[in-house]
């Protein structure tokens, strides 16, 4: 193969860590996957720790997003939330890789924290106000990207059961409930959920804005 770059090793952890799971992610197997030895590895990241770092940093870098310009902050606060869903979607490790780093050692991260609070500081937030919606902006990508209503492969028993159990409640009691339960089980159609999620989070920062 040709030279062993820090962002080839990094993919190929991704690409482990998707399909097995991160607690499968080692220096040992990245070698034996990428035919060298555990030293070749160490000379990018000397630990497991580092190794979290650097895909963590190839992960966020995969959506790249662009630099502050000239639109409204309501499109790029969307460009923002959008391909951080999209990014974290597209890795199932996504999630667990994040809540075992420090975002100050990943450079993608910093650059994307820093454009989120810059633009809620051009939305006329305060140092306060923007660190909260950074924060939270974060989180709810995070909740997006890795919502059940997204997973198919559920069983189909248990599905037909819990439907079951909720048309069964006494409808004079739980009217919306009983109403709803064909969505609330089976979920939205995923389109609308992120639409939905997205405008939701946004919706909520806007009207705050506007109160300033």
């Amino acid at each position: 193969m040709g030279k062993l770059t820090a962002q080839a090793i990094a993919e190929r952890a991704l690409e482990i860590g998707d399909a097995e799971g991160l607690d499968t992610v080692t220096i040992r197997r990245l070698a034996t996957d990428l035919g060298v030895t555990p030293m070749a590895l160490y000379w990018h990241y000397k630990n497991k720790e580092q190794l979290l770092v650097g895909m963590a940093d190839h992960l966020i870098g995969g959506f790249a997003p662009k630099e502050a310009d000239e639109r409204p902050w309501r499109e790029q606060f969307r460009d923002l939330i959008e391909g951080l869903i999209r990014t974290l979607r597209a890795h199932p490790c996504a999630k667990s890789v994040i809540e075992q780093i420090d975002p100050i050692e990943v450079p993608n991260f910093l650059a994307v924290w820093n454009q989120a609070l810059g633009l809620a500081r051009s939305a006329g937030f305060g140092i306060d106000e923007s660190c909260l919606i950074s924060k939270y902006l974060l989180q709810s990508a995070i909740a997006i990207a890795d919502a059940p209503t997204h997973v198919r492969t559920v069983n189909p028993d248990a599905v037909r059961a819990k439907l079951a159990g909720l048309r069964s409640l006494p409808e004079e009691t739980y009217p919306h409930l009983v109403e709803m339960a064909s969505p609330l089980v089976r979920g939205t159609e995923p389109g609308l959920y992120d639409t939905f999620g997205v405008d939701l989070v946004l919706g909520g920062i806007e009207a705050l804005a506007s109160k300033g």
